[in-house]
């Protein structure tokens, strides 16, 4: 049968294969558009497979608000030309929307559910990027929020999943983008374990500067760092980035309360590539 140019974009549209590779499948199929999706699949599965060993901290972080609930993930490349790629922006949407609608109840069992927006098996849909995209692609966490809550992603490195027990929309982007500026780490001191703060006390008093004191005046100013250090990883004592003069306590004062928030870091404890990607490329090209 003889392969048309028509055939092969349409394939190509239909799957995102390479041109050779659509070609290649249309001829070894006799032009049967059905089988010659399936002979890509499999291919495209198997390209996936070789691809999972390779490094992939990279990617973007994305949410999903609605009325009812929010989401947010971590959707992981092996590149951040990938990473800007708009096929690849799209497939985090959708993930941030799914676990939103799916509310799964770990990693495994949202892989092995059904995206809302295209019917197709979460895994499969992955291992269908990495074929058309070309590099390994990783669904690494997720965090899911039911009530009033509110999200922002900075430059997609950067994320914020806010609950609180009122709804006000300003409020909570303000409580967002402050988050991801400052880095708390707790709410409030209650939330504090103890052991973090005897972490704290035993390092500050093994500090050089305090050695030649006395020991009640050690303790006393050791004391009075671990207070000050403790306020600046608990979100309510930090002073709010918009108006330094005004605490998030104090800004939030009669409002609202924060009931929980996470704030995600794109590759955090992840090994990173170390090779230069643009010799890679240049030695693909000439290999």
């Amino acid at each position: 049968m003889n392969i048309t140019a028509q055939m092969v974009k349409e394939l190509r549209d239909m799957t995102g294969a390479g041109m050779m590779d659509a070609k290649k499948a249309l001829v070894e199929t006799d032009g049967d558009m059905e089988k010659a999706q399936e002979v890509l699949r499999q291919k495209g599965m198997a390209s996936a497979d070789k691809k999972m060993g390779r490094i992939a901290a990279e990617g973007l972080i994305a949410s999903y608000v609605d009325d009812n609930c929010g989401a947010m993930i971590e959707l992981n490349c092996e590149t951040d030309f990938v990473a800007k790629n708009a096929e690849f922006k799209e497939l985090a949407d959708c993930m941030a929307e799914g676990v939103a609608k799916g509310n799964p109840a770990d990693v495994d069992s949202f892989l092995a559910s059904v995206c809302p927006k295209c019917g197709k098996i979460v895994a499969d849909l992955i291992k269908e990027k990495i074929a058309s995209i070309g590099e390994k692609i990783t669904f690494r966490r997720f965090v899911r929020i039911e009530g009033s809550t509110a999200s922002y992603i900075h430059n997609g490195k950067i994320g914020v999943l806010l609950e609180t027990d009122k709804k006000d929309e300003a409020l909570m982007k303000d409580i967002c983008l402050h988050i991801t500026s400052s880095a708390p780490q707790f709410i409030s001191r209650a939330d504090v374990p103890q052991s973090v703060v005897d972490e704290e006390t035993r390092i500050e008093m093994g500090k050089e500067d305090l050695q030649s004191k006395p020991e009640q005046i050690r303790a006393k100013i050791v004391e009075g760092r671990v207070n000050k250090l403790m306020a600046q990883k608990c979100l309510i004592e930090q002073p709010f980035v918009k108006n330094p003069d005004q605490t998030i306590e104090q800004l939030i004062s009669g409002k609202l309360s924060i009931v929980k928030f996470d704030r995600y870091v794109l590759g955090e404890g992840l090994e990173k590539r170390s090779d230069n990607f643009a010799e890679e490329v240049m030695s693909q090209l000439n290999g």
